[in-house]
């Protein structure tokens, strides 16, 4: 973790559910900001209820994207329930929301109703298409920005059928892309004085990280297409089968190239008119691939895996998700955490990526139950005494 958090004293009020905005605030309640999820009394997050379901009826999914946060209970149906919020909003820094455009407004909690209540603050909208666009209110998850983006159009192998990335890299890249949004609004807020409406779309997200594919169409005039776990530009960068399991090299320079047939065997791959260069060896991968598949079945992949490690060529063993959890290296890194939970010790969630150099500082584990901060919150920040608590719980409004 960094050391010294630089979001300690910004609050956040978090309105988000299910991943994209879960996940966001996360991070930014890892960077210490005190993050105030805002639930429907008696409900919450729909990720509440999604698998896998922990011995105490808690979800690990839930647990997973909200640690680290206060969860409140209110209403925002509610003419009540919305001018309780909008008082929080008045001693915040930014709200965060992943509804539908236009959801907010409907609340009577829109940009321009937190803006009179605070000038200063930041909203971030989080969606599938964005405030604006012909496809703005359009419904989307995960799959849908993968599938419109062109992810899924260069993910699986060739020939083969288009392939969903196994993690939602459509609601985590928007997630980051809104941490990075929200860090740099509060630095102009901190300089300017001047809050905004950050509006970050999935879709966006997913075409910003396209990487070089873009470029490759427009100059070659091809559209990409599905390699597998090849690179569309280096060669050779892939998996292979060894006697026993698959593991993944990749040769990303000529020195490593070099290194990587001695160390194999092969030097006589070098010498190779057809493997010379990195574009002649892509322009005829598919012979280099067969000559490399029938060498590495010969032995198992420890056998390969040490022999490439010695020689400094990147490596590694195809690992599942037992083996991650076991991996020493994470281990030692604070990556792999037992989550704080009351009632059940063995579920294991990811740590954070965000460290200082040397540091081994872990994040808050424990996710919030619903509504357990209701109360603390709105003593605390707005000074409501037992009775109006009282009388909002009777009415449902918390």
């Amino acid at each position: 973790m960094i050391a010294q958090k630089p979001l300690n004293g910004v609050r956040i009020l978090d309105l988000t559910r299910v991943l994209a905005g879960p996940f966001c605030t996360m991070n930014l309640a890892d960077l210490g900001a005190d993050v105030i999820k805002i639930e429907v009394p008696g409900r919450g997050d729909d990720a509440r209820s999604f698998a896998p379901i922990m011995p105490s009826g808690d979800s690990g999914y839930f647990y997973s994207v909200n640690r680290g946060k206060r969860s409140v209970t209110i209403d925002l149906r509610t003419a009540d329930g919305a001018a309780i919020f909008l008082e929080l909003a008045a001693k915040s820094d930014v709200v965060v929301e992943n509804f539908s455009p236009g959801t907010m407004d409907r609340f009577a909690i829109g940009y321009e109703r937190l803006k009179a209540a605070n000038p200063k603050i930041i909203l971030c909208s989080i969606s599938g298409f964005g405030q604006t666009g012909p496809m703005s209110a359009a419904p989307a998850y995960d799959i849908v920005a993968q599938a419109l983006g062109g992810t899924m159009s260069i993910t699986g192998s060739p020939g083969g059928e288009p392939g969903r990335c196994g993690v939602s890299v459509g609601d985590l890249s928007a997630a980051l892309y809104g941490v990075i949004a929200i860090v740099s609004a509060l630095r102009v807020r901190d300089r300017d004085g001047v809050g905004c409406h950050l509006d970050i779309a999935m879709l966006d997200c997913q075409v910003a990280m396209l990487e070089d594919a873009l470029a490759r169409y427009s100059v070659s005039g091809r559209i990409p297409e599905r390699l597998g776990t090849r690179h569309p530009s280096i060669t050779p960068f892939q998996q292979f089968r060894a006697a026993d399991d698959y593991f993944v090299m990749g040769a990303g320079n000529e020195s490593i190239w070099l290194r990587f047939c001695d160390a194999i065997s092969k030097p006589e791959l070098s010498d190779n008119p057809l493997f010379k260069t990195n574009a002649e060896r892509t322009a005829n991968h598919g012979a280099l691939e067969a000559i490399l598949a029938e060498h590495f079945a010969t032995m198992p992949r420890a056998h390969w895996l040490r022999l490439l490690g010695d020689a400094s060529v990147p490596c590694a063993p195809i690992a599942n998700v037992q083996e991650v959890s076991r991996n020493p290296h994470l281990e030692a890194r604070n990556m792999i955490l037992h989550a704080e939970h009351p009632d059940f010790s063995g579920l294991i969630v990811p740590g954070s990526p965000l460290k200082t150099a040397g540091g081994d500082a872990t994040p808050p584990t424990r996710a919030p139950s619903l509504g357990e901060s209701t109360d603390e919150v709105l003593e605390s920040i707005l000074g409501y005494d037992s009775l109006r608590l009282s009388e909002l719980r009777r009415r449902s409004i918390i």
